[in-house]
């Protein structure tokens, strides 16, 4: 399968994706194990290191999703 270019959509807009679609794993938990979630995950958690980001800190990661 192809993957996307992340890198061609804003990072805020990335974020605000990803952020909308993890709160609502409780109503899709498949979402969870969804290779869309899992590539957009680490592409957004490759960005937050770039920007010092301590991904494995939930908190560090939540402020840093929710700065958008």
């Amino acid at each position: 399968m192809a993957h996307l270019d992340w890198s061609q959509y804003p990072t805020n807009e990335l974020k605000l994706v990803y952020s909308t679609l993890h709160a609502q794993l409780t109503l899709a938990p498949e979402l969870m194990d969804s290779d869309l979630m899992a590539d957009l995950q680490t592409h957004l958690q490759k960005a937050a290191k770039a920007d010092g980001v301590d991904v494995s800190t939930h908190s560090q990661w939540a402020a840093w999703l929710n700065d958008r």
